[in-house]
């Protein structure tokens, strides 16, 4: 069965199966809807590209939450399908994995990566107080078809990323809506997210980059937003471009999330102005 088509009835199937869920566990977490965000293509929670210093699912604390994922993104001439869980305890730990296949549908081939990753928070809440919430987080990426990004220059087939967050939510903001911020700190040497491995001939080494969120909801259940996420570029046999996108988010109740958006890549893999659209399903426990 084609991607498309079987993640199409896997967001159909989430959507029916909704209200059992909802039934079955009457609530998933005492924190506001929308509060858990959606999943990240790496796993974690977050927007689409850019992990958030709030934790999946609607855990607090004394509480256990999780979710499961489910993502596609198609652009001119790839595509990336992302299944992964998450597994937040006392809104304090999140636990992530997220499995990516990377389709090179133009010059042939598939990419494959596993993540794991684990986030804490430190300080402050997204909602209460005046200090946001604030988060650090590591990723242990593993490219599990390396021959490719070796031929290309990348050193090696695993590594870690290492990211700060903060987050802060005003209920009460410009034009009488709810606007939600982050900005995150990372710390990286993968190579379009690891899918074509880590540390490169043109530089093999760390670099520090930026990644930001915004977003404003319509009303309680619809948000629309914007990301940006910067990229190391290590490589010289390809530039590496910084990704952006536009989101809009829908959250009918605090057992499911879907989002939809435009993305603009960049140039990948010596292909340039790779944009298309990314639409991701969560399910949350």
């Amino acid at each position: 069965m084609p991607k498309r088509i079987f993640y199409g009835l896997s967001v159909l199937l989430l959507s029916a199966v909704q209200p059992a869920l909802a039934q079955q566990f009457e609530s998933p977490g005492s924190r506001l809807l929308a509060t858990g965000g959606a999943s990240t293509i790496e796993g974690s929670g977050g927007g689409g590209i850019v992990p958030w210093a709030t934790l999946s699912s609607y855990a607090d604390e004394g509480e256990w939450g999780a979710t499961v994922q489910m993502t596609e993104v198609q652009v001119d001439d790839f595509s990336l399908s992302v299944q992964g869980a998450s597994f937040n305890w006392n809104n304090r730990v999140e636990v992530s994995y997220a499995r990516q296949q990377f389709d090179l549908e133009t010059i042939g081939g598939e990419l494959e990566q596993s993540v794991w990753g684990v986030k804490a928070r430190l300080s402050g809440d997204l909602v209460y107080g005046a200090m946001p919430q604030v988060s650090a987080g590591i990723q242990h990426k593993r490219n599990q078809t390396f021959a490719l990004p070796q031929a290309v220059g990348a050193t090696d087939d695993s590594s870690m990323d290492y990211y700060v967050s903060a987050a802060k939510a005003w209920l009460a903001g410009p034009f009488s809506r709810t606007w939600v911020a982050n900005v995150t700190l990372r710390n990286t040497e993968a190579n379009q997210l690891g899918l074509l491995g880590f540390g490169g001939d043109k530089r093999n080494s760390r670099e520090w980059v930026g990644e930001a969120s915004v977003a404003v909801f319509l009303d309680r259940y619809w948000a629309v937003g914007v990301e940006y996420r910067q990229k190391p570029d290590l490589l010289s046999f390809a530039k590496e471009d910084d990704w952006k996108d536009v989101f809009v988010a829908y959250f009918p109740s605090k057992h499911v999330s879907l989002v939809g958006a435009y993305a603009d890549l960049g140039s990948i893999a010596g292909l340039a102005s790779q944009t298309g659209w990314y639409l991701s399903v969560q399910a949350s426990f």
